[in-house]
């Protein structure tokens, strides 16, 4: 009778080894190993579930079985946490070539390709969105213990600010589109592959124990104009008195134009080809959940005050002569923020913010110029759809978030139609 063919000595001793490594008390191996059609060796485990079974990159003969053993004894070091085989896979893949990946090089062509190609971004939001977090990310990736998936990754490079928080919105999207592009253009392995879902990683928008803090509008033109006035402008220090300049005019956009405070970042002047009229122009798109807004024209409304007397402040002409010059507004969570970290310390602002909040329980904040726009607006008798174009809103925005414009207009058009019966 013909004696069955022994395996090789090799594979009898691999096998062995599989089975010391994966040794379950009272149970079989969780591991085994097997030939693939393609002579590579074949790695599964119990239990027998999708992700449970992979191909490695080694031949199955002797001469790399050392190699590989390795690799599997990584592999099976994150299974045992509950990872499958095929995940587990991607954790050691990312982990072991990690110090090797020329991250800096990655960071020059993602610049690169942001700026040039994809959405053709500005050098200045390259520098502003983009860089201190790849900066940061490239530092812990290259450091002793790195992050080894793009999510230890990203929380690392975001735990410094607040859930919910603009600027950690920015550096979220901003690191993850880096991740993307190194998992597409560079082929990383999936585990650098960024989640589609990055609610998880920003957070809520407001803290839950964070009171909402609704703006007013002010309650009339003088109130805003005495506020610029009390800037300290021609006293003090050469330095103060340039940033009190600054903040005046950065105040007196926000008034005459309505602006969201971030759209002074994206303010600019235009003029009509036909007739020459020079208009004012802002490039923000705002998305939300009625959709985008688009770029829009913005049609100024000046201040007037008590005396009746119409505010000059001739902005577009000082703006296009140069003459303007905006304070710093892209630091911390944005340009309200930055605006409120100034006139925090202004003490007519601090007793005009005291004086709304107990004798009409208002609330000022950067977005009452604007609000304060929209109720000017309404009383010069401007309907609300000309209005929500000029705000870059949709005129259900606008009514909802501006009741006074949809009162308003409901008042005039009764009005309106009693005037025939009250003239007869």
């Amino acid at each position: 009778m013909p004696q069955p063919i022994s395996e090789n000595q090799w594979v009898l001793t691999a096998r062995r080894q599989i089975s010391e490594l994966s040794a379950v008390e009272g149970k079989k191996p969780l591991l085994t190993i097997a030939k693939s059609v393609r002579n590579k060796v074949e790695l599964s485990m119990r239990p027998r579930q999708p992700g449970n079974r992979i191909t490695l990159p080694f031949e199955w003969c002797e001469r790399q079985w050392g190699d590989c053993y390795v690799r599997i004894r990584n592999v099976y070091a994150y299974a045992a946490k509950g990872h499958t085989l095929v995940e587990a896979a991607e954790l050691a893949q990312a982990k072991a070539p990690s110090k090797n990946r020329n991250w800096g090089a990655y960071a020059k062509d993602f610049k690169n390709w942001k700026m040039t190609a994809d959405s053709g971004i500005k050098l200045t939001t390259w520098e502003h969105d983009y860089e201190p977090v790849i900066t940061m990310a490239i530092g812990l990736l290259t450091a002793k213990k790195a992050p080894i998936t793009a999510q230890a990754l990203v929380l690392a490079c975001v735990s410094e600010f607040r859930t919910g928080s603009r600027m950690r919105k920015i550096r979220v999207r901003s690191l993850v589109s880096f991740l993307g592009y190194c998992v597409d253009q560079h082929h990383l392995p999936d585990a650098w592959a960024p989640p589609k879902n990055l609610r998880p990683l920003i957070g809520a928008e407001k803290p839950s124990e964070a009171v909402r803090q609704k703006a007013d509008a002010f309650a009339h033109d003088q109130q805003i104009i005495d506020l610029i006035e009390s800037l300290p402008t021609e006293v003090g220090p050469q330095r103060d008195r340039e940033a009190a300049m600054q903040w005046a005019d950065a105040t007196r956009l926000l008034a005459e134009l309505g602006l969201r405070p971030i759209e002074l970042l994206h303010l600019k002047v235009k003029t009509e080809e036909i007739s020459g009229e020079a208009y004012w122009w802002c490039t923000y798109e705002k998305k939300g959940g009625n959709g985008a807004t688009k770029a829009r024209r913005i049609y100024p409304l000046p201040l007037v005050g008590a005396d009746g007397e119409v505010q000059q402040w001739n902005l577009m002409a000082r703006w296009r002569a140069g003459l303007i010059k905006l304070p710093p507004l892209e630091s911390g969570n944005g340009a309200g923020e930055c605006w409120k970290t100034y006139f925090v310390r202004r003490p007519a602002w601090v007793s005009l913010k005291e004086l709304m909040l107990s004798q009409e329980d208002k609330r000022l904040t950067a977005y009452s110029f604007r609000h304060s726009y929209s109720v000017r607006g309404t009383r010069r008798g401007i309907d609300s759809g000309s209005m929500a174009t000029s705000m870059g809103h949709s005129i259900q925005t606008h009514c909802q978030h501006y009741p006074w414009a949809e009162r308003s207009s409901t008042a005039d058009a009764f009005a309106k139609a009693h005037e025939p019966l009250i003239a007869a």
